[in-house]
């Protein structure tokens, strides 16, 4: 991997730059996808466990694009999402180590990746501030009207819609948006999310709930008049 200078060294990495639009959400078997070479995560941390550095290249292959997926939609300049990319894949490496297998591999990364992005953002004073979450929208699962322009047949087909709800998805507050993301663009459960943001599952709940709640009054005259 060649790093940027102010980045430190780690394992060798090729990465691309992020896609700009908006991510496909996964079907279940992309979830988890095998490694290109048939081999499961866990055979592949167990190699990189014992030095083999092709293994952990194989991980990075595999999740590349989706790590850098997420971090793009905290960072919007494309460079430093490639950067920070490489930086969440040189800190999993180095603490290859400490990952017990409780949860899935994937998980395990998505959590560095969204701790790398935060911490980017609040070192240079970009953080959003959060809001507090709602008890009573705990058991709320799915959004019809806005799971309907969350699908890729919604607003890929209405580029102003998809505009809108893009700059919707980002004036969310943090701890919101970064629910709804992993949700809704990485099709987590509810259960890997609560792993990934160290937090309750009933608050996931709540944070997508608002977060849907949100975008859905922004784009709500759009949506009435398509």
């Amino acid at each position: 991997m060649i790093m940027s200078e102010r980045r430190q060294s780690g394992p060798a990495v090729q990465l691309k730059e992020a896609p700009a639009g908006p991510i496909m959400k996964p079907d279940a078997e992309q979830t988890r996808p095998n490694a290109p070479d048939g081999q499961t995560d866990l055979q592949l941390v167990r190699k990189a466990r014992q030095g083999d550095r092709s293994a952990f290249d194989l991980l990075v292959l595999k999740y590349q694009s989706r790590v850098a997926s997420i971090i793009s939609r905290y960072i919007y300049d494309s460079q430093e999402v490639m950067d920070l990319t490489q930086e969440t894949f040189v800190k999993a490496y180095r603490a290859i180590e400490r990952f017990r297998g409780d949860s899935a591999f994937y998980t395990w990364l998505y959590r560095i990746a969204v701790n790398t992005a935060k911490n980017f953002l609040e070192a240079r004073g970009r953080r959003p501030q959060g809001v507090a979450d709602v008890a009573d929208a705990e058991s709320y699962e799915d959004g019809g009207r806005l799971r309907e322009v969350a699908s890729p047949e919604g607003f890929l087909q209405r580029d102003q819609l998809r505009e809108a709800l893009e700059k919707a998805i980002g004036a969310l507050p943090e701890e919101l948006r970064s629910a709804f993301l992993l949700r809704e663009y990485e099709g987590l459960s509810y259960e890997d999310i609560a792993r990934i943001l160290e937090c309750p599952i009933g608050t996931v709940r709540s944070r997508i709930f608002r977060a849907r709640d949100a975008i859905d009054r922004q784009l709500g005259p759009m949506l009435d008049n398509s």
